[in-house]
């Protein structure tokens, strides 16, 4: 007992000294103090993973696509060999994984991965890159359709901004499925970071370098898009990858207007104008999105509540919708409309149509039997001045007993609004006798849904530009 009250003594002593002298370097704590560093190990597979890479499949890949090969190989004694499989393989329809190293490593000493690479037959490999470690892909970078022939050749994917790379774990990452419906092989070795020193003139973009004008509302998110970096390389090549938003820096010309996350996420708040911009490394991206927002928005008047078996919703908060298609049926090179379904305010789903001349929401996969509902409902909200000349056509096509479009059976029907029954920034809502569409002689098998502002009438000119639509369904 006496040895352990001695032992207890001289440890709290101790442990007294050790807190006064941990004290007093967390006071002296400075520049003197270095913080440890991960590993800038720059290699991924040379003859076997580097370090502590993992393999991971995507969900529908065929898990065992990928396997070291000691028989093909660029340099030294294995490369990595991926079987894509054919169309139709029950084991999976592409082949794809990460290769992550979750204990993390410090990339910025280096300005791209490279790597050799060769095939059983020319293809184009969808996707290749890092950065994609099944988490934020915070840093993903990804070079799109990258040509492979059947001899060894040297690929270089550059690093858009090196020095966020000083934790990364995504290492590398493919996906490709079949060429023409077939499998086929392809290998890669060597696969490793580089300081090339050769990497030069980088040119972000963003919007795929365009600037755009968007009309919005206060609650309205958008994403920002086509986010590239191109770099021109020593071979000459101008070499193009896409890259997270992580990597730029965003700007709003009015943060009262619009607001944008580290993640491009554009966030309307108040009414009038701001321009979204954004830099990388230091450059800045071509392109840029500016937002007029409109203020506040009012939403479409909440349709009755009916039961649900006199109801077919095509697209609808309200109601359980149908499989449709798409909301923005191309007819090229007839039809310039753009948009569909992709406006989501304060939670509330809205199809926005703009440069409208004619399109479609088609929903064949099924057809949908309307013989026993009676009216067609709609909100429509026209965001322009309405002309005496202005009009807005409803049509429904009706794809016959086969179910598809042509086969003679056919059928379709007009339903005409002139201006006298439009009004500008406010919701009409219309419900119209399915009897009233002329021409529409059966509605058994309906498959589309058009809204049309040109015929022959306007000279196939649009009178109306640009539309909001909500609440779209059958009902009796």
């Amino acid at each position: 007992m006496k040895n352990m009250r001695t032992n207890n003594f001289t440890l709290a002593i101790f442990l007294g000294f050790m807190l006064a002298v941990l004290s007093d370097c967390q006071r002296n704590l400075s520049d003197d103090v270095e913080f440890a560093k991960y590993p800038n190990t720059p290699g991924v597979f040379i003859d076997g993973f580097v370090g502590g890479l993992q393999y991971f499949p995507f969900a529908g890949s065929k898990l065992n696509a990928f396997t070291v090969d000691t028989e093909t190989r660029y340099a030294g004694t294995a490369s990595m060999r991926i079987d894509v499989p054919n169309v139709g393989d029950a084991s999976g329809a592409y082949a794809g994984a990460i290769f992550p190293d979750n204990g993390g490593r410090d990339l910025s000493d280096f300005d791209a991965l490279t790597f050799w690479a060769k095939a059983t037959q020319s293809g184009t490999i969808n996707e290749i890159g890092f950065g994609n470690d099944f988490g934020e892909n915070k840093h993903m970078v990804t070079l799109n359709n990258m040509r492979i022939n059947t001899t060894w050749t040297k690929y270089i994917i550059p690093l858009p901004d090196p020095s966020q790379l000083s934790f990364e774990k995504g290492l590398f990452y493919y996906a490709e499925g079949p060429e023409n419906g077939n499998g086929y092989t392809f290998w890669i070795d060597e696969l490793k970071f580089e300081k090339l020193g050769t990497v030069a003139q980088p040119r972000p973009a963003i919007l795929s370098g365009e600037d755009k004008t968007e009309t919005s509302f206060i609650g309205v998110n958008t994403s920002i898009g086509g986010l590239t970096q191109t770099f021109n390389l020593a071979s000459g090549q101008n070499l193009t990858v896409s890259v997270a938003p992580s990597y730029f820096t965003f700007t709003s010309s009015n943060v009262e207007v619009a607001r944008v996350n580290e993640q491009g996420v554009v966030s309307v708040v108040g009414a009038g104008t701001a321009k979204i911009t954004a830099i990388l490394g230091g450059v800045k991206a071509k392109g840029s999105l500016t937002i007029q927002s409109l203020g506040q928005f009012t939403k479409a008047p909440t349709p009755p509540a009916r039961n649900a078996a006199d109801v077919i919703s095509v697209f609808s908060n309200a109601y359980t919708n149908i499989p449709v298609d798409f909301y923005n049926g191309f007819f090229a090179p007839y039809q310039t409309t753009l948009g569909g379904a992709d406006l989501t305010i304060n939670g509330d789903n809205i199809i926005q149509y703009t440069q409208l001349n004619f399109v479609a929401t088609e929903f064949k996969n099924p057809t949908v039997n309307a013989s026993q509902m009676t009216h067609l409902h709609v909100d429509i909200q026209i965001r322009e001045a309405i002309d005496p000349s202005d009009f807005i056509t409803i049509q429904l096509g009706d794809f016959g007993t086969n179910g598809a479009f042509g086969g003679g059976d056919d059928k379709s029907g007009d339903y005409k609004i002139l201006s006298a029954g439009l009004s500008s920034n406010q919701w009409i809502s219309l419900d119209i006798p399915l009897a009233s569409f002329t021409g529409l002689t059966n509605r058994s098998n309906l498959a589309q849904i058009f809204f049309i502002s040109s015929d022959a009438t306007s000279n196939n000119t649009p009178t109306i530009s640009t539309i909001l639509v909500d609440n779209m369904y059958f009902y009796k």
